[in-house]
């Protein structure tokens, strides 16, 4: 806007001044530089001695009010959130960046006797962020709170006073306290996953990294923190970017590789997504060109964590292309036959086969007075979403409403004489989403389980090499063996001739790739450089690194 230059404000909000900054000004500073300017008022400093003695009451009120917002700022900082600006708008932060802000406004109230439930606070943090979150949760205990953590990072799970280890299994194979108790018993429980990954003292075994196959090279890339940066990418092999939290890794790999490789292979832009802000306060300088690499590169994939629907009518069965097979095979049946059913019949978007009531969705809406509208099975077919005549048709004593109940374990069993379905059921098992049911509603799965179904998705078409897969983080939410079973996966794409490049905080996963680049070295203004590149033994050696002690520990360097 011309009258207000994007800041929002009028005139007469913008004439008052703090620091010499207007209140828009402030907002786009980062919350570190925002603390050095509180903290000098906070501490008197700032006023000049005039003001002392002709307003101590102003000074007064000024300094009050400077105090308590660097206490809050100085929580922040802790947090490891210095990098965010204020004027950040809520949907652009990431999961863990909102709980984190969360957790800063819970410790900053000062409340005792509350029970907090975390769920998995260090989800997209740096092992470097961990300490500092580790803080934060005990300044909520020593206040006399009590903290439930859902948790799969083994340093916060070696920090826990009590371990409450459920399982053995995901899903139906689940359910079950292995073990509860404080931290060193549960090295007895033979049945535990966790504790195999808690007190194994073996170190992960050597592999000689590959060889790369050629070069994939970027120059002058400039998004958010990143300011005119050469980076170069090892194709053919498995590669992971590192570095603390607002460090640049995504503004590398989603943002500038994607949109460059996109519009060089000639992908449309995808479209905005539903809620996301358009609104860009000021202009942003986004350049950068791809200098080599693009003869090895005929494809690219992002498996990101987007919903795979938005909507009950997308499932788990439907994204994957299972439930055209599931549809055909209840189609052969001699009663469909007879009937002259068609595999459409079996499908919850078509009229002929579904429930006339909910039209195929399982729950009909109920809009109550002064009040949000509620879902509820469906008064007709129970949820079922199948009219009667189409449940009556049965595949080994099943019928279609009872094949998308099944989990995909259970599925695996049911159709272990359907060659085309056991491949895509095998691959769902190893990416670690075997507990899923086939008809679960997409607005159900969480980011990673729906990243995991891509991932899956992906892996069973025929592979001809020459893809380049982008990843974002795909360790988020998984226990430290699911994550085995996804390395597992994506090196089988790299063995196939592709490249794999994972943004990616879990030193497993890092230790185990054939290439690390290590961008840094802090958040914001102080990252956006490659610190380090080159295999993982090396960037462990490396000084400036803050991944390096991490991967060096693992790696046992």
């Amino acid at each position: 806007m011309p009258e207000c230059h994007g800041k929002r404000l009028r005139k007469e909000a913008l004439a008052v001044k703090f620091d010499g900054r207007d209140i828009a000004e402030m907002a786009r500073l980062p919350l570190k530089q925002l603390a050095v300017i509180m903290e000098w008022y906070a501490t008197g400093r700032a006023f000049k001695k005039k003001e002392i003695e002709f307003h101590p009451e102003r000074v007064a009120v000024a300094q009050q009010i400077a105090q308590n917002l660097y206490a809050r700022l100085s929580l922040l900082l802790d947090l490891g959130l210095g990098y965010l600006l204020m004027e950040r708008s809520s949907p652009t932060l990431s999961p863990g960046e909102l709980q984190r802000l969360r957790l800063a406004t819970q410790i900053y109230s000062n409340l005792f006797g509350v029970v907090y439930v975390l769920d998995e606070p260090s989800a997209g943090l740096h092992p470097a962020d961990i300490a500092a979150l580790l803080r934060a949760l005990d300044k909520l205990k020593a206040a006399g709170n009590s903290l439930f953590i859902v948790e799969h990072d083994l340093d916060v799970i070696r920090h826990a006073e009590w371990v409450v280890d459920v399982g053995p299994g995901p899903g139906d194979q689940g359910g079950q306290v292995l073990y509860s108790g404080e931290l060193p018993g549960l090295a007895k429980v033979s049945a535990s996953s966790t504790r195999r990954y808690l007190f194994c003292e073996e170190r992960m075994p050597y592999r000689e990294p590959r060889k790369p196959h050629g070069w994939f090279i970027l120059e002058g890339i400039a998004r958010n923190n990143l300011n005119q940066l050469d980076v170069a990418f090892p194709l053919g092999v498995f590669v992971t970017v590192t570095g603390v939290s607002g460090s640049g890794k995504s503004s590398l790999v989603s943002q500038a590789v994607v949109d460059l490789l996109s519009a060089r292979l000639g992908y449309e832009a995808p479209a905005p997504e539903e809620g996301e802000e358009l609104r860009q306060p000021e202009p942003v300088n986004e350049s950068g060109k791809i200098t080599a690499g693009m003869e090895n590169i005929k494809r690219l994939v992002v498996v990101d964590q987007k919903p795979i629907g938005r909507t009950p009518r997308s499932n788990l069965a439907t994204y994957t292309g299972l439930f055209d097979h599931v549809r055909q095979l209840f189609a052969a049946t001699k009663m469909a036959k007879a009937r002259r059913y068609d595999a459409g019949r079996f499908s919850f978007n078509v009229p002929k086969g579904r429930c006339a009531t909910c039209q195929g969705e399982g729950s009909v809406m109920i809009e109550l007075l002064f009040l949000p509208s509620v879902y509820a099975p469906c008064p007709t077919c129970h949820g079922a979403r199948y009219n009667a005549k189409t449940l009556e048709i049965v595949y080994r004593d099943k019928n279609i409403a009872d094949v998308l109940a099944m989990t995909v374990d259970e599925a695996k069993a049911f159709f272990q004489e359907e060659p085309p379905l056991q491949r895509s059921l095998d691959v769902l098992r190893e990416v670690g989403v075997g507990y899923l049911r086939l008809g679960q509603p997409a607005p159900e799965l969480s980011g990673g389980e729906a990243q995991r179904i891509k991932l899956a998705t992906e892996l069973q078409r025929a592979g001809k090499g020459y893809t380049l897969y982008i990843l974002d983080e795909p360790t988020t939410g998984l226990h430290p063996a699911d994550v085995d079973k996804l390395m597992i996966q994506l090196n089988s794409l790299v063995d196939a001739g592709n490249t794999v490049i994972v943004v990616e905080q879990d030193m497993r996963m890092v230790a185990s790739s054939d290439w690390v680049i290590d961008i840094g070295p802090g958040a914001g203004d102080e990252g956006g450089k490659i610190v380090a590149a080159g295999p993982p033994s090396k960037v462990a050696t490396i000084k400036e690194s803050k991944t390096a002690p991490y991967l060096a520990a693992f790696i046992g360097n």
